[in-house]
């Protein structure tokens, strides 16, 4: 659910626009805002499993998503949806690190990439399936049909897990709150990331600025309090392990170019090309099935040959398959469509083996901060992702399209070299933490 209402949004942007009459660089909070909702919850992860159990806390998580789901259905203006998707984003940011810590916690090293992969796959059968489904319903029925279908698979989901999931272990020291640090993380990454979208999508104004300068402030703040304070609310400190902070920034930058992508070419195939939701959401199908058909054998090549060179080639398929978009001639259907699964394929190898390279280098003590970190570096590698397309959309206007999608594409092939920089500093198999 969470990754299918991360992705699925972006289809529903044009229909939100013409139903809420309201201008694009409002309605992109509604991607957004889910993001930076979800990089806000996150450092609170590993506090509340500490105090509540890992298990507890994924399916109390998981409740709240249908709940705020529902609210976003019922959403009358564009302001009603952002805030209703905020909250939505509040409880995935600690559904998504809960399920995982539960995974690393339970799993034999060894068989971690493997396990991964599995779980990866159903993940990405949501994102793979839904966006043809989704835009069925949009061009057939409402928006508003995409958050409601949430209801039936979280009970699902609830009504399984009561039986299957292990509710995780309490800490047995009274686990306490870093409140300092939580108000720091809080208030400084929404403050930097909206004033980073009104700059990018706006002229820079005083106020814009000033929200960039506070923000960026207030989250430096964070990590020097982070790693001065005894028990942080984050341990920013395992960013010191070459080991464990190269897959991170990899995992970020993939998560930019995949955030990225999936809301510029929703945008671009509508608008550019014509299709309907329905068109462009079985084209977006398309790379969430080279995702999902990938990713089994992903965990498997990890552990057996090591997540570096998996991750390089996923890297490398990324950048690849971004680069047929800066061409200004027309791009035949099938050749967009193989396009597609191939840069979904490149977004799972890339992906998924540095998140498996990350938990590798902590040990089970840890995996829940770890959690946070690697969720929190896609999550805003997501953010600026989205956000960068739409800067480039609205400063260059849809007057001269073809330009427009060829920076911003060639904003995502930067993106995805970067990751690919980014992996060769993954460790290779056997070599030490």
């Amino acid at each position: 659910m969470a990754m299918l209402d991360s992705t699925i949004a972006n289809l529903a942007l044009e229909a939100i626009r013409s139903d809420l009459a309201a201008p694009l660089s409002s309605v992109q909070w509604v991607a957004t805002g889910y993001l930076i909702a979800l990089a806000v919850s996150l450092p609170l992860t590993g506090w509340l499993g500490r105090r509540f159990g890992d298990g507890r806390l994924w399916k109390a998580s998981i409740l709240a998503f249908v709940l705020a789901s529902i609210v976003c259905a019922l959403a009358e203006t564009v302001t009603h949806l952002i805030v209703a998707r905020c909250l939505q984003g509040l409880a995935a940011g600690l559904m998504v690190p809960a399920g995982q810590a539960v995974l690393a916690s339970t799993a034999e090293r060894r068989q971690l990439g493997r396990l991964m992969g599995i779980v990866g796959f159903a993940i990405a059968l949501g994102p793979a399936l839904g966006p043809g489904f989704g835009g069925v319903l949009i061009d057939t029925g409402s928006w508003r049909w995409l958050f409601l279908i949430n209801g039936p698979v979280g009970a699902a989901a609830l009504i399984g897990a009561a039986r299957l999931v292990p509710p995780g272990k309490r800490s047995s020291e009274k686990a306490r709150i870093d409140a300092r640090g939580l108000m720091l993380i809080g208030f400084g990454l929404p403050l930097l990331l909206y004033g980073a979208a009104e700059i990018g999508s706006s002229t820079i104004g005083m106020l814009s600025l000033a929200i960039l300068v506070l923000g960026t402030g207030l989250t430096s703040a964070f990590v020097v309090h982070a790693i001065r304070t005894p028990d942080p609310l984050i341990d920013v400190a395992l960013l010191a392990r070459s080991g464990f902070a190269a897959p991170v920034v990899t995992a970020g930058l993939t998560g930019a170019a995949m955030y990225g992508g999936l809301l510029l070419l929703p945008i671009y195939l509508q608008r550019s090309l014509g299709q309907t939701s329905t068109e462009a959401g079985l084209m977006l199908m398309a790379m969430g099935l080279g995702s999902a058909c990938i990713l089994p054998a992903a965990g498997a090549l990890t552990d057996r040959y090591g997540p570096r060179g998996v991750s390089l080639t996923g890297c490398g398929l990324l950048v690849i398959a971004t680069l047929p978009f800066l061409t200004s001639a027309a791009i035949a259907l099938p050749a967009i469509i193989l396009v597609l699964v191939t840069r979904g394929a490149g977004l799972a190898l890339a992906q998924m083996p540095a998140i498996t390279a990350a938990y590798n280098q902590v040990d089970e003590t840890r995996t829940a901060d770890a959690a946070t970190l690697i969720n929190i570096a896609q999550r805003l590698g997501g953010a600026l992702g989205a956000i960068a397309m739409v800067a480039v959309i609205e400063q260059f206007g849809v007057s001269t399209s073809a330009t427009v999608y060829q920076i911003a594409f060639g904003a995502l092939v930067v993106m995805s070299f970067g990751a690919l920089l980014a992996a060769t500093r993954i460790k290779a198999r056997g070599q030490d933490r």
